[in-house]
């Protein structure tokens, strides 16, 4: 069983960053690709970016493209998520998943991930 907890998340100006960070364990994540996904009030879940464990190959959302980058840290089972030049818009509730599958659509899907984080809170204040 894998669980993850993120952290990281606050409050911030626009044109500020943030760093999060997800923490994996009870299970190796060798098969599994990582992603973080984010949801507004009154909105769908929506996917942010992800990286495939095996191929280190990233993947992001039109939205954060040229201003998020997801990294990864092996010897410590953990992800980042770099935020820069952050915008109201980018106001959500971040969730940390493992799960996806091998192709894009399985790595962008919120349905395809089976284990998720509790989220973190971040707010940009414009």
């Amino acid at each position: 069983q894998v669980q993850l907890v993120e952290s990281g998340g606050g409050l911030v100006q626009a044109g500020g960053s943030l760093r999060l960070s997800c923490a994996a364990s009870g299970g190796t994540l060798s098969s599994y690709s990582m992603g973080w996904f984010r949801q507004a009030p009154g909105k769908e879940r929506e996917f942010v970016a992800a990286i495939k464990w095996s191929s280190s190959s990233t993947y992001y959302g039109d939205s954060v493209k040229g201003r998020f980058t997801m990294s990864r840290d092996n010897a410590k089972n953990m992800v980042f998520l770099q935020m820069n030049s952050l915008k109201p818009e980018d106001t959500a509730v971040y969730y940390c998943a493992a799960g996806g599958g091998p192709t894009y659509y399985y790595v962008v899907s919120a349905a395809a991930y089976g284990y998720w984080g509790q989220g973190t809170q971040v707010t940009v204040s414009s």
